[in-house]
């Protein structure tokens, strides 16, 4: 499911993946609004299960391995803890507290709080299902259009 939704770069929010157009993405606010917008080649689009954060032993945790950490300690509802508001000190602590072996150095307190956003926008649409089993629902899905030629 996380691999469907998308981050676009310049724009607020998440996006849903739901078709593919001419050149272009065809992308449905992850909100209550649900409005539907074309992303074209220019915009700088990222797939949330092409995010990774970096850790101390030069390895990457995948973003979904950090919404299940955050969804285990915090529960699946949004956070009370407020991305926007809080201070420095509280978002660190926040983050420590769920991937305690982040780098750093390369992660800044702007990216926690992009990743504490972003876990609120998706729990608040009831997107709670962040690690599954997506390689074996996309060789369905190949299969069945195999089938269908």
């Amino acid at each position: 499911m996380i691999k469907k939704i998308l981050a676009i770069s310049g724009k607020p929010g998440l996006y849903k993946l739901i078709s593919r157009g001419n050149k272009s993405l065809i992308v449905e606010t992850v909100d209550e609004q649900k409005k539907r917008i074309p992303a074209f080649g220019a915009d700088r689009v990222v797939s949330l299960g092409d995010i990774s954060i970096y850790t101390n032993d030069d390895s990457e945790v995948p973003l979904s391995s950090v919404f299940e950490s955050i969804k285990q300690n915090y529960g699946e509802k949004p956070l009370e803890i407020s991305p926007k508001k809080a201070s420095q000190d509280e978002i660190i602590a926040f983050f420590t507290k769920v991937l305690p072996n982040y780098d750093t150095d390369r992660v800044r307190v702007s990216d926690m709080r992009k990743v504490l956003s972003w876990y609120n926008i998706l729990t608040a649409d009831g997107i709670t299902e962040f690690e599954s089993n997506e390689e074996e629902g996309d060789g369905e899905e190949e299969a069945k259009e195999e089938a269908s030629k």
